[in-house]
């Protein structure tokens, strides 16, 4: 296939200020040299946390300066989460260059994609909650569910990492991976509470309290999260959530972390003009465990082992009504033909009913050992293992009552060496074995030079995969009356094979000390091969008695009828660019710029718009006197494919929130009331033609002691 030159802008202007900026900015500061580096310093404290250089730990399983990970990183702190004005992390994931996300609940919870929304679930990114995983094995590994796993009030940062990272944790790394880090419960001690209201039926509330002191401390917190959904849908939705965490210093070298709890998800879905998806309640649960051990064994050396178990339970059906079809049957002349004198009387013995669901369950069970390690002042190390296993239960998704189990066993190691004093090589790999797809495994190698204090150029490439999810394996969906089978709608052929993926990108991290700006830059060229999408194809004669197309009873042998199978449709490229822009102005005020070009260069047109050629974010935030905290972001993508929905491309997105806060304080005890107004502008589609996002306005009250 011949390849698209890649066009950076449709809008000139910002490409220029941005690279006239950009240059303005190195040139202000290449005389200034790099800083000496402490040959002392820790290679495992989350202390370096507090320099003014953020500390990422989740991209190589180390913790890493920002200017030195292998990949381009996004953080979303506490003070961004509470300004955004937020309500879920799928809302604020669209703060992210890259990402396009949905608030609808027709895939099970508000989802988010990078570089496109190719299926109805998301599953080409990894989440994490403090290390686990938590996408579902169930909505073929969907990640849309496991964003709501905790409430944005116990969320002390996100760290996403926009690109793949398959080195570091497997199959579901392939595009990136969004790391959920809660608070330490040492820092929540005490009673908050969070209330909601507003338009559209926002109706939130949290309380949580935490005690202990010393080497032990917990916190317990219960939330809600509820509103009316899309306006033209069927959303209305209510999440409530118990999450319990406690941190217990065992020894002077001993760290335990316990953490368990659940939440539900209530909500309407489906479509009035659908009569395979009609509008109805789906209930989602799901609960999970989760032990952390962190040994010391000096300074500079540690080993950490961690248990986790989560499970997940669907319940979403509704009747559908045979008489129509029984009564055509009926009035149909079959004549001489014995095919249609038997397919008749197949419909004679159907009940006037059917119930289609998708209920069943799903578990994973996850066991990980991890070394760390710093040989030197120039090379660090980190080697590990995980054993997983996933296992999902549907008779009504593959016809069988039996438990189907997917396998891991992975084996990591990423390596940090300081090569040159203004140079480091981040070299990591997974191998990775699945009880189904087989072994794999996803190399990656990224060099860091360091230009001049502050100014740090990344190249790199890596190789991933994505094994193939159970439903994509083995799919067996029919509907059976009375012993006759009425249709199948998907059945898996089993031939699949996992995605594959290259990356290779060039970037560029920039500090501007004078400036009080930073600025982070990420060219990408991603080749996706193997891409999997369902295809018909027709079933033998006489597997079920629907027709998939109109058939004229007179030529029998015509009869045809049609499943959905899964297979490796084709290989595309998506290249692009995404800048991060950070500013403060002035005293008390900050300016972010986001903006991302992405080109998908396919031969099918669903792929094709799967994501919008050109999306950019705007974030300003300002204190005003007396403690007043004042946001506004404005958001406009250009058109896309809904996420997931196959329908046509939708109009351009533009989105604009204020937000205003006012600090309250009594004593001891003290809060923020504040004012929210989302989407100031027009409406504007959300996941389906008939489904819009309309102007919400509601009042939050925190309080804490």
């Amino acid at each position: 296939m011949r390849h698209k030159t890649l066009r950076l802008s449709r809008r000139p202007w910002s490409t220029a200020f941005f690279l006239l900026v950009s240059t303005e900015f190195v040139m202000a500061q290449a005389r200034e040299p790099l800083p000496a580096l402490d040959p002392h310093a820790s290679a495992l404290s989350e202390a370096h946390y507090l320099m003014d250089m953020p500390i990422v730990l989740s991209v190589s399983r180390m913790p890493q300066r920002l200017d030195e990970t292998p990949g381009a990183v996004t953080i979303l702190d506490r003070d961004m989460i509470r300004l955004s004005g937020g309500r879920d992390v799928a809302d604020l994931l669209r703060l992210v260059p890259g990402f396009q996300t949905s608030t609808a609940f027709e895939s099970g919870a508000p989802l988010a994609s990078y570089h496109g929304g190719f299926e109805a679930y998301s599953g080409r990114i990894q989440v994490l909650v403090d290390g686990r995983s938590v996408y579902s094995p169930y909505f073929s590994g969907g990640t849309a569910t496991g964003l709501q796993t905790v409430a944005l009030a116990d969320i002390e940062r996100i760290e996403v990492l926009r690109g793949s990272n398959s080195a570091s944790y497997g199959a579901r790394a392939m595009l990136g991976v969004i790391n959920i880090v809660t608070r330490h419960s040492i820092d929540t001690l005490g009673g908050r509470g969070t209330l909601a209201h507003g338009e559209n039926g926002i109706r939130d509330a949290q309380a949580s309290i935490g005690w202990g002191r010393g080497e032990a401390t917990m916190r317990l917190g219960l939330d809600r999260r509820a509103d009316d959904g899309l306006s033209g849908s069927n959303g209305h939705n209510q999440i409530n959530r118990l999450n319990f965490r406690a941190d217990l210093r065992a020894s002077a070298r001993d760290e335990i972390a316990l953490r368990a709890g659940g939440f539900t998800i209530d909500s309407g879905k489906g479509f009035a003009s659908k009569e395979g998806d009609p509008p109805r309640e789906r209930s989602f649960g799901s609960g999970y465990a989760q032990l952390d051990w962190r040994h010391s064994l000096g300074a500079d050396e540690d080993v950490a082992l961690s248990f986790s178990h989560t499970q997940e339970k669907v319940r979403d059906g509704f009747a559908v009504s045979l008489l129509n079809y029984k009564t055509q049957a009926a009035a149909m002349p079959d004549g001489a033909i014995a095919a249609v004198t038997q397919w008749k009387k197949n419909w004679a013995n159907v009940s006037d009913s059917i119930d289609s669901n998708v209920n069943g369950h799903a578990a994973s069970s996850v066991l990980s050992l991890q070394h760390t390690l710093r040989h030197s002042s120039a090379l660090r190390v980190v080697l590990g293992g995980e054993l997983r296993r996933e296992q999902v239960v549907s008779q009504a998704l593959y016809n069988t009552q039996a438990a189907l189990r997917t396998d891991y066993t992975r084996l990591f190691g990423n390596a940090e060496w300081r090569f040159a004093d203004n140079a480091l090589l981040n070299a990591g790999g997974m191998y990775e074995r699945n009880s189904i797809s087989g072994d794999s495994f996803s190399p990656r190698l990224m060099v860091n030079w360091h230009l001049a204090q502050g100014q740090t150029l990344r190249v790199g490439v890596s190789k991933a995969h994505r094994s193939n999810s159970t439903f994509e394996q083995f799919a067996d969906v029919r509907y059976v009356s009375n012993d006759v089978l009425l249709k199948v709608t998907a059945l898996a052929s089993g031939n699949v094979k996992p995605e594959r993926l290259l990356v290779r990108e060039l970037g560029y991290f920039g500090e501007f000390a004078r400036l009080r700006a930073a600025v982070d830059v990420r060219l990408f060229q991603e080749r996706l091969v193997g891409f999997v999408r369902g295809r018909r194809y027709e079933l033998p004669a006489g597997t079920s008695i629907f027709p998939s197309s109109p058939w004229d009873y007179r030529h029998p042998e015509n009869f045809a009828s049609s499943a959905w199978d899964y297979v490796n449709a084709e290989d595309f490229t998506i290249e692009g660019l995404e800048y991060q822009l950070k500013w403060r102005p002035w005293r008390d005020a900050q300016l972010i710029f986001n903006q991302a070009y992405i080109d998908i260069q396919s031969v099918d047109q669903d792929t094709l718009r799967a994501a919008p050629k050109l999306a950019s974010t705007l974030i300003f935030s300002q204190k005003l006197p007396g403690g007043l905290d004042l946001s506004l972001t404005h958001q406009e993508n250009s058109t896309s494919r809904g996420q997931g929905t196959g329908e046509p491309e939708s109009a351009r997105m533009r989105r604009t929130d204020l937000r205003l806060g006012v600090p309250l304080r009594a004593g001891r005890n003290r809060g923020e009331l504040a004012l929210v107004l989302q989407n100031l502008g027009s409406p504007y589609q959300d996941f389906a033609g008939e489904f819009e996002f309309q102007r919400r306005a509601f009042v939050t009250l925190q309080l804490e002691n």
